[in-house]
């Protein structure tokens, strides 16, 4: 009888560490030093060491679609630079090229251009051949193959103007040379 008396008290004794870990909040007080306690932040008037978790987006809402790191083909370096100018981010447009070579001012600069042209409407992109879509019609006898992104113009005459960009492949992606 003894012996299922002492198992018993043994587990409950075991189960009370268990019973007394409750929440602990992680606070900032006012005096900038860390407070651990197990009332809210709020009742000491300090300020949560770590924010609150963000809620996760359900199903119904939309999520933006996330940037290709790289582009295998012809259509997808299109589709990455029309999704570059769909979200006005000149630097989207710059994570498709190969800066090597460039020195920080020139990359910023660069950049800074980039953001320009990408303040016009886009009116197209180009650079496939309708035969085969993997390899660039468009050729430029210094560099090669070319991606040509057509703008409209900034001095209100509605013209177009056009930008190009040498395509490389390098590691089975195609890029953009700045």
């Amino acid at each position: 009888m003894t012996r299922p008396f002492l198992l018993l008290l043994l587990l409950w004794t075991l189960s009370l560490p268990l019973h007394a870990q409750g929440i602990v909040h992680r606070c900032i007080g006012g005096d900038g030093q860390p407070v651990f306690t197990d009332q809210p932040c709020a009742a000491l008037n300090a300020s949560p060491a770590v924010p609150p978790p963000t809620p996760k987006p359900d199903a119904t809402q939309a999520a933006a679609t996330p940037p290709a790191l790289c582009a295998g083909s012809l259509d997808a370096l299109r589709q990455s630079v029309i999704d570059a100018f769909a979200s006005r981010d000149p630097n989207r447009l710059a994570a498709l090229m190969l800066w090597g070579g460039y020195g920080k001012q020139s990359a910023v600069t660069q950049i800074q251009d980039l953001g320009q042209l990408m303040k016009r409407p886009l009116l197209g992109v180009s650079g496939d051949d309708d035969s085969d879509s993997e390899a660039p019609a468009d050729q430029d006898e210094a560099h090669g193959p070319v991606l040509v992104i057509r703008t409209a113009a900034n001095d209100g005459t509605g013209s177009a103007q056009q930008t190009r960009f040498a395509i490389t492949r390098r590691s089975g992606c195609l890029w953009l040379l700045p």
